[in-house]
């Protein structure tokens, strides 16, 4: 038996045009950022003296909304945890680390 196709009697809709928005970067979320490094941090007991300045920090950041000093010490945190890294240590992924390299330079 031969199939037979129908067209359907009603006039077809237009499509409604969909205009794409390039996707603005998501900003900097610098608070998030620290408080994943302390996370990562705390448990493998790296250097307690610079968790201790992140911590000061966060909270000056959280007062004043000013990033310098927090950044600063994120980036001293950078190396340490490329040496974990490289010690195989768990939890210290090269995504993080290039979270936290991309987010030092934006």
């Amino acid at each position: 038996m031969a199939k037979t196709i129908t067209k359907s009697t009603k006039p077809a809709k237009a499509a409604a045009k969909k205009t794409i928005r390039p996707k603005s970067p998501t900003p900097l979320n610098i608070e998030k950022l620290a408080e994943e490094v302390l996370e990562k941090m705390e448990p493998l007991g790296i250097d307690a003296k610079l968790q201790s300045e992140i911590q000061w920090c966060l909270g000056s950041y959280k007062n004043d909304q000013n990033p310098i000093g927090l950044l600063e010490k994120i980036a001293e945190a950078l190396p340490l945890f490329k040496s974990e890294q490289a010690k195989k240590t768990k939890g210290i992924t090269a995504k993080f680390i290039g979270d936290v390299e991309k987010a030092l330079a934006g």
